[in-house]
């Protein structure tokens, strides 16, 4: 339920917006107009604390739209009920940025994801992974090099991977889904321990780790 005293966010932009993304703009809108909604009926003191005139309220939903872009509608809504059930306080900007790159199970630490990019079967592609930046951090960091070193090894490149997927995450990006594959590709040759020594040397000399 929409309150009477949260004003909505108005549709703005130029003619040279197109139809759909003008459609994803709205939704979007109409997401945070839902979520501020919420907001001030889990936070309530707290909201009228820091939202304590309409011209305040409207900035703050300019920030939340262009910050949270990266995101769908239904991302954003996914996010603030996380809050809800997880935030003693009223969620900032940067705070609503991890609870909606979160997912349904939250993104894993990287030790847990590590593991479960070197269990999952191939095609890696069509496996259920527990958050996308799971397999984009390994493919990132080659699944041929994951399965074929120690973790030792292979840890840290996974590691550092997966860290900056986990920052663009934060930043607002969004991940596209695994292209799942008909057909597995036959596997390679197993590399010799001298050209596995010498990617591993190319891979932290890359990531400079």
């Amino acid at each position: 339920m929409q309150p009477t005293n949260a004003p909505e966010i108005h549709q703005s932009g130029t003619s040279s917006q197109t139809q759909t993304g003008n459609a994803e703009l709205e939704a979007r809108k109409r997401a945070l107009n839902e979520v501020f909604g919420l907001l001030k009926l889990s936070y309530h003191n707290q909201f009228n604390s820091a939202f304590q005139d309409v011209q305040t309220l409207n900035h703050a939903k300019r920030l939340w739209l262009e910050s949270l872009a990266g995101f769908s509608p239904e991302q954003i809504l996914a996010g603030a009920k996380r809050a809800i059930k997880q935030c003693e306080y009223l969620p900032t900007v940067h705070k609503m940025l991890q609870l909606c790159a979160e997912g349904e199970n939250g993104l894993p630490d990287p030790r847990a994801a590590y593991r479960e990019a070197c269990n999952a079967p191939s095609p890696k592609a069509n496996q259920k992974w527990s958050h996308p930046a799971v397999y984009h951090a390994g493919r990132a960091a080659d699944w041929f090099f994951l399965a074929n070193n120690p973790e030792s090894s292979a840890y840290p490149v996974f590691a550092s991977h997966y860290k900056k997927v986990c920052e663009r995450l934060l930043a607002g990006e969004s991940l596209p889904a695994p292209q799942q594959v008909q057909l597995e590709h036959q596997p390679s040759k197993p590399l010799s321990k001298a050209e596995n020594a010498k990617k591993l040397a190319e891979l932290r000399a890359q990531l400079k780790i």
